[in-house]
């Protein structure tokens, strides 16, 4: 049962040649495009939905401001309104966004016992560093099959590694399993400059084991956390995530419905948010860059 106003309605051939994302999305992505966020596709009568121009139809919710958190700002060319995230009075009341089901939301099976996981988007950090009391800001990413809301399958965050604040990837493979995290070598502030627009891409290949981090189309030098085997893919292969449909997507924080108390809130403006269900090669995430800076 869903939590809040979260629907997940089926939408077919979006990712096909003529489908409405053709403009924004290069042709070797939209096979597999999953979900796909511009916040210039509000639901019809419902304002704080926003509509997936990617093929699953998993519509997400702009919790706590609604359609405000909608703002005039251009992310790249052709670009149109763009997300406002942030710490407001209250942890309960900070602007987030996502969709979330305690028994797994269907529309985004395809990350389902999946072989990889891409997501990328437009960034502007509005922030010199996490809200008091966290050690993280939350990007975007893709829950488990058995998130409280928090726990992530593929996440693209700011997160302390050894005291120090980086980039990072994190993923999960196993959905009781251990998480890796790919850090960014690079100062933070350097990556994600205040009040810049940044592309951003994480890819997660479960059966290789490897993740990659990418900044306006260009490899991001990182280095993982752990040294061990925390996605247990020592046997044969291929390695496919739980076979269990995600929980949801949380952008912008964590626990993505209405009056829940939030955990990393990233004061943050975001657009073009993608997820596809391959780890994309770099060729693929260069062009993507491309394609949108083209104008």
């Amino acid at each position: 049962m869903f939590t809040g106003v979260i629907a997940a309605v089926l939408v077919a051939g979006l990712a096909g040649a003529g489908g409405p994302a053709d403009r924004d999305v290069h042709p070797h992505l939209r096979p597999h495009l999953v979900a796909f966020y511009d916040f210039d596709h509000p639901v019809p009568g419902d304002p704080a939905l926003e509509r997936d121009r990617g093929r699953s139809g998993t519509e997400i919710e702009l919790v706590h401001g609604g359609a405000a958190m909608r703002v005039a700002d251009r992310a790249y060319p052709g670009g149109g309104t763009v997300l406002q995230t942030g710490p407001v009075d209250g942890a309960a009341n900070d602007w987030k966004a996502g969709a979330w089901s305690a028994g797994g939301v269907r529309t985004l099976r395809a990350l389902n016992a999946t072989e990889g996981i891409t997501v990328l988007g437009w960034f502007k950090r509005q922030a010199d560093g996490p809200a008091p009391g966290f050690g993280a800001i939350g990007l975007a990413g893709v829950l488990t099959g058995n998130s409280d809301g928090h726990a992530v399958r593929a996440l693209l965050e700011l997160i302390d590694v050894n005291g120090t604040l980086r980039l990072a990837a994190l993923g999960r493979r196993l959905d009781d399993g251990n998480s890796q995290i790919l850090a960014a070598q690079a100062d933070w502030r350097a990556l994600l400059p205040r009040d810049e627009w940044v592309h951003l891409a994480a890819t997660f290949d479960f059966t290789a084991g490897t993740m990659a981090l990418y900044r306006n189309g260009a490899p991001v030098d990182g280095f993982y956390t752990r040294t061990d085997d925390p996605w247990l893919i020592g046997g044969p292969g291929p390695h496919v995530t739980s076979a269990t449909d995600p929980r949801g997507i949380k952008i912008g924080g964590s626990f993505p419905w209405p009056g829940s108390a939030d955990r990393n809130p990233c004061a943050c403006r975001m657009d073009a948010l993608m997820v596809l269900d391959r780890s994309l090669p770099a060729r693929d995430i260069t062009n993507q860059y491309r394609y949108m800076t083209r104008g």
